[in-house]
């Protein structure tokens, strides 16, 4: 009995027949040979059928397939060095399932306008899949290093009754006659789990309530937050850095085939699975900003043009460290050496693609946190749950932030970062 394969497999049956199901995504002739392009979810590859190995009939059938269809073919598998994928299938039958007409979007180039329409189609188009394939290997490396690093997966709630970044990006909803907001983060209850469980990460969506109108910002992503009790921002750094290490050289080593279809040069990538990333403080960077000429002055936060430029300058992700307190979070701790500063740390992917990574020391202290609560103008009551945990068995803690869809924007070379997501939601659906 000939057997079934997924095309991912077909280097381990060279010169045997075979048999896939598969839909068509292109096609060409010339005269008595017919080249046909066949995709099955877990590659693209060409597939070749001579007149003379097959009827009359189904040579002409074969003509009349349109893209899309859907079929079972059988043939054999032969070895193909001119090939993108390296191989493909000297078709002998098949069988067709069901042949439409119209399909949208055609093997032409389409605004991103019409693509974020037809997203629930374009997602069978060879970019979305390999962003989709990447984004999978990415998801179980990081699970993996956290794991192997002592953590467990912790999940915080969708729907929050209090603010980790602010009140004013909030998704405000009634929830049984109480007032709640879509999840920003999931920090705060992260920190819980931290000090049940020692080190803990969170991998969920989260929400900003503004308008996602450029390549960085975006009403839905997914983030990855670990927290970690016992732990200062240093070390917290030496985490972040292994993290990015360990996930770019897993993609670099499982995904040569889905980056060559983005184009991306994994030459690009190497130098961060090498770590020895840069630490520049805010102080530097500021100073690194007038130095060019640019209207920046201390107190200010960086634009996506300051972390473009910064992050250009080096061939690896770079950490800045210790950012004014006004423009930042009020859970953070203040550094002992200079209280305008938080001990904290953003990471900007090189490239030109800025943050990647967003984190902090904790303020582990009730007195000082709560005054910090009550400095950001939040009320003191939707956090007695979040002081509770200052009150009984406070430690020292850290944790971060990674943005799931910016990270891939830059590990893709992503020209937008909406390319990331893997399905349409109204929300983001807003002009480029």
């Amino acid at each position: 009995m000939t057997k079934l394969i997924s095309i991912k497999d077909a280097p381990k049956y060279v010169d045997q027949e075979v048999k896939m199901h598969v839909w068509l995504t292109d096609k060409r002739s010339s005269g008595k040979i017919m080249f046909l392009q066949f995709r099955d979810g877990t590659a693209f590859f060409q597939a070749v059928l001579l007149k003379k190995n097959v009827s009359e009939e189904l040579f002409e059938q074969a003509k009349n397939l349109r893209q899309e269809a859907s079929l079972y073919v059988t043939g054999t598998i032969n070895k193909d060095e001119r090939s993108h994928f390296g191989y493909e299938l000297q078709i002998s039958d098949f069988q067709v399932v069901t042949n439409n007409d119209g399909y949208p979007i055609g093997n032409k180039e389409h605004g991103i306008d019409f693509l974020l329409d037809h997203r629930h189609l374009w997602l069978r188009s060879k970019r979305p899949f390999a962003i989709m394939k990447i984004r999978n290997v990415a998801f179980k490396a990081i699970v993996d290093y956290f794991e192997d690093n002592g953590f467990i997966k912790f999940d915080a709630p969708i729907l929050m009754h209090s603010a980790p970044e602010g009140t004013t990006e909030l998704f405000h909803i009634e929830y049984f006659n109480s007032d709640a907001y879509l999840s920003q983060s999931g920090q705060l209850y992260g920190e819980v789990g931290a000090h049940a469980f020692g080190k803990i990460f969170t991998f969920g969506p989260t929400f900003r309530a503004e308008e996602s109108k450029t390549r960085r910002h975006l009403t839905e992503f997914w983030m990855m937050e670990p927290e970690m009790a016992w732990m200062h921002q240093d070390e917290s750094l030496e985490i972040q850095e292994g993290l990015l290490k360990f996930v770019t050289k897993r993609i670099l080593d499982n995904c040569e085939y889905e980056l060559s279809i983005l184009g991306r040069d994994p030459e690009k990538l190497r130098p961060t699975t090498e770590g020895n990333f840069a630490r520049l403080s805010y102080d530097e960077a500021v100073k690194m900003l007038q130095d060019v000429g640019r209207d920046f002055k201390w107190g200010d936060d960086f634009g996506a043009p300051d972390e473009a430029f910064i992050s250009e300058q080096y061939d690896r992700p770079v950490f800045i460290l210790n950012y004014p307190t006004a423009i930042k979070p009020f859970y953070m701790k203040k550094n002992p050496e200079n209280p305008l500063e938080y001990l904290c740390a953003d990471v900007l992917a090189p490239e030109g693609y800025g943050e990647i990574i967003g984190g902090s020391e904790r303020e582990e202290d009730y007195n000082t946190l709560k005054a910090q609560i009550e400095e950001a103008g939040l009320d003191l009551k939707d956090y007695e749950w979040y002081l509770d945990l200052r009150k009984y068995g406070s430690v020292p803690h850290s944790g971060f932030g990674i943005g799931f869809e910016r990270f891939l924007g830059w590990i893709c070379k992503l020209d937008h970062i909406r390319e990331a997501i893997p399905f349409p939601r109204l929300i983001n659906r807003l002009e480029p």
